[in-house]
């Protein structure tokens, strides 16, 4: 609707242009200036401010015999054509047109700059992308953290281990892509313990894979799926009445770097219906993670 509305709004100028001009064109040529005339009043107007003028007996003005104006100081205009005339006006509307803010006048193509935005830490080493719409949440706990506005349970952050406890070499320090697993899900459902009575967490290690990016460097991804079940009248004296539904399902994916001798995790957390559906852009910020050297 939008465009449609631009596109009549440009035909209705063009047209409105090229009735103008056609009709300034015509009123030109009627009003009988020649050439002659067109010297006349070229002349008069160069030597205005050096010499006196006076009258011809036509009413034009001319240089009076004691000022005498070189022939190469007057230009003759040149002849314009009626259809040069138009197609450099509608070629002047068109430029302006173009640079008018309503243009562009078909959607713009997504691409991961339009779709993201880059954060970098200099001082601890890292960077990588994250949709443009979330935002920063401070105060989470996390070196950095990041949320879906919408979506409350959907968000990223980096967690960094401790310069003065760690010396990592290499993400190898953590065994195989397995082993690194085994260590992340334990540690999730460390988090995520809960004092409630009658919560039950069911878990599993869906992947767990090694690859070298583009800086050289080794990364390991683990992704891991919880489920959480509980009982709204865990209190009940009847078994049938202390029935678990499910409360959430999450998809949990971690990738693991190490630089600076520090391990750095990147976290991803989504409900595992909205992964489903985000799974291309989610991916693409869990491969756009990296380590570096740290600034001192």
């Amino acid at each position: 609707m939008h465009n449609e509305s631009i596109r009549n709004s440009l035909s209705y100028t063009l047209s409105l242009s090229l009735s103008l001009s056609h009709s300034h064109t015509h009123t030109r040529h009627t009003q009988g200036v020649g050439t002659g005339d067109a010297n006349s009043a070229i002349m008069s107007s160069a030597g205005a401010g050096a010499c006196s003028s006076t009258a011809s007996a036509s009413g034009f003005l001319r240089p009076s015999p004691t000022c005498v104006i070189p022939r190469r100081h007057v230009c003759a205009p040149q002849a314009v054509s009626h259809s040069d005339s138009r197609r450099r006006f509608v070629s002047t509307m068109l430029s302006t047109l173009t640079l008018s803010p309503l243009l562009p006048l078909l959607p713009a193509t997504a691409s991961p700059s339009s779709s993201f935005k880059e954060h970098i830490d200099n001082f601890d080493g890292y960077t990588f992308f994250y949709p443009r719409s979330w935002i920063q949440v401070r105060g989470a706990g996390a070196d950095i953290f990041f949320r879906d506005p919408l979506v409350l349970d959907e968000n990223i952050s980096v967690e960094i281990s401790s310069p003065s406890s760690s010396k990592y070499k290499s993400v190898e320090d953590l065994g195989s892509p397995e082993d690194a697993a085994q260590k992340v899900l334990r540690q999730y459902l460390t988090e995520l313990m809960s004092t409630r009575l009658g919560v039950k967490r069911e878990s599993n290690v869906l992947t767990a894979s090694q690859r070298v990016a583009d800086d050289g460097r080794n990364y390991y991804q683990v992704e891991v799926n919880i489920k959480s079940y509980a009982s709204n009248n865990e209190l009940a004296v009847m078994p049938e009445d202390r029935v678990q539904k499910l409360e959430w399902d999450r998809r949990y994916l971690s990738v693991l770097g190490v630089e600076n001798k520090r391990l750095y995790e990147l976290r991803l957390q989504s409900p595992e219906k909205v992964f489903m559906e985000e799974e291309r852009d989610l991916r693409e910020v869990m491969d756009s993670f990296r380590v570096f050297k740290a600034i001192d």
